[in-house]
């Protein structure tokens, strides 16, 4: 089992950044695709970003691009989202989450909920205009 704490969620003003971090408890993440998800009142789910097991391959919705990163730190069991120049439809619950399954790398695979098994509490991001 693998346990996924998330932090770095608050409010801020459009324009502001914030920096996510998901903390991975019980198994190393260095074996796992990693996500990062967010879900925004009376909306789906969508992948904002995904990172490959060595971070050589990553995945961005077309309308956080060039606004996000992600990143990952195996050696601290940690995955980073930083995001820039913040919008107010950034507004969302954040969720980190972790894809034990797939070894090969497929930006369609990595941006399915569908496929991660491990799902962190959530942290609310709040962009006001």
């Amino acid at each position: 089992q693998v346990q996924l704490d998330e932090s770095g969620g608050g409010s801020v003003q459009a324009g502001g950044s914030l920096r996510l971090s998901c903390v991975a408890s019980g198994r190393a993440l260095g074996n796992y695709q990693l996500g990062w998800f967010r879900q925004a009142p009376g909306k789906e789910r969508e992948c904002v970003a995904a990172i490959s097991r060595s971070s050589s391959s990553t995945y961005y919705l077309d309308s956080v691009k060039g606004r996000f990163t992600i990143s990952r730190d195996n050696a601290k069991n940690t995955v980073y989202l930083q995001m820039n120049s913040l919008k107010p439809e950034d507004t969302a619950v954040y969720y980190c989450a972790a894809d034990p399954n797939h070894l090969l790398w497929r930006a369609v695979i990595a941006a399915d909920g569908a496929n991660y098994d491990y799902w962190g509490q959530g942290t609310q991001v709040t962009v006001s205009s």
